[in-house]
């Protein structure tokens, strides 16, 4: 069991800091390393309400709420103007330097920066280069990666309290928090790798679990709408990325040489067929995990639109406060819906979770498998 559980913890680091570093589409403008904190004239509400108008101009705008709940930022907001500054850590590819400081010094307002620092500003809660250049990697702790990152302790500890419990109460029923993780770990070992997998499960049972638990700890927290959850984790597509490149890595490297043989030269079929065969095949290797990536990304943020396009319609119907009757009706018809799609949101965080870890199984079981010589 320690082994097991060392595994699932080596698995989640992989998983965590894979996000860490991610290319972007932009690159910090040349200035002066050591130039200090400018502040220019711009002022507060100039990117949140531009050419002119104030804040309370603007009609209300569900796609661009939405869109900026749903992406990653250099800020996790709490409330109203409340923010938790977070790390900006930037490598400027042109001049081989680091640039590192806190969201907080752009003084931003609703993801817009006021201030322009060492060349780079802050524009829908992401901070870039002034000029709008190409040449940087962004390392920085995104809202996404810290709700990740907070994924993982709480699984840290959630496995070390179970493991503790094994280890104090051996050969005893378990109770308590030990009584909660034992099922779930059965019903990924057993009834998912072990029966798509065969004999060797064992093997990628470690990987299994903690790929289980760990977007199910994602899309949980990201159902919770305030602080330290709303992070659209799972919804990111780097995420779901990484998690389909180790699978395809895993799946690959330990297939059988019959696996290989039925993909470049399948027994028994003519060989001026498997000039078509052979490329689908082939095809397929990338498809699989592709079907991975693409599930999990497009069903957990398919759910948040939902769930925020439903909370507009009080603003929409209300013309955002113009209009109590309109809100009051907004809310009527908001409410039950967001209290069922919540619930069926609460059931795919755990859906998405198994969906990813059977499927996978499937693909290491038909990697696994030996056939009968033809």
């Amino acid at each position: 069991m320690a082994k097991r559980l060392i595994s699932l913890l080596i698995y989640t680091i992989l998983f965590s800091f894979f996000g860490l570093a991610s290319e972007n589409t932009a690159s910090p403008a040349t200035s002066n390393e050591n130039q200090a904190v400018t502040t220019s004239n711009v002022p507060a509400d100039a990117h949140a309400a531009p050419h002119g108008a104030t804040e309370s101009d603007k009609a209300f705008d569900p796609v661009e709420i939405i869109m900026h709940h749903i992406a990653d930022a250099n800020e996790f907001h709490i409330l109203g103007n409340l923010s938790l500054p977070l790390p900006i850590i930037i490598y400027n590819k042109d001049s081989k330097s680091w640039f590192t400081t806190m969201s907080s010094v752009f003084h931003s307002h609703h993801g817009e920066g006021a201030n322009e620092v060492n060349g780079y500003v802050m524009s829908h809660s992401r901070v870039h280069p002034a000029d709008g250049s190409h040449n940087f990697i962004d390392f920085s702790i995104t809202k996404n990666v810290f709700a990740m990152l907070m994924g993982m302790l709480i699984l840290f500890i959630g496995l070390f309290i179970a493991r503790n419990a094994y280890a104090k109460r051996e050969n005893q029923a378990p109770s308590g928090f030990q009584s909660l993780m034992e099922p779930l770990v059965q019903f990924v070992a057993h009834d998912i790798a072990r029966e798509n997998i065969g004999k060797n499960y064992m093997k990628f049972t470690p990987f299994l679990v903690c790929v289980f638990f760990f977007i199910l700890i994602n899309n949980l927290l990201g159902l919770i709408p305030i602080f330290p959850g709303s992070a659209n984790v799972s919804g990111n597509i780097a995420f779901t990325l990484v998690l389909g490149f180790i699978s395809f890595i895993l799946i690959n490297v330990y297939a059988k040489k019959d696996y290989w043989i039925h993909i470049f030269a399948m027994p028994g079929v003519p060989k001026p067929l498997l000039l078509i065969l052979t490329p689908i095949e082939i095809l397929g290797l990338f498809i699989k995990p592709a079907s991975l990536i693409l599930r999990l990304f497009g069903n957990i943020t398919g759910g948040h639109i939902a769930v925020l396009s439903i909370a507009s319609l009080v603003f929409i119907l209300g013309k955002a406060g113009a209009s109590v009757g309109g809100s009051l009706t907004g809310g009527l018809i908001a409410v039950p819906l967001l209290i069922f799609v919540n619930a069926m949101e609460l059931f795919v965080a755990f859906l998405q979770a198994y969906v990813f870890t059977l499927l996978t199984s499937i693909f290491i079981g038909i990697a696994q498998e030996e056939h009968a010589h033809h």
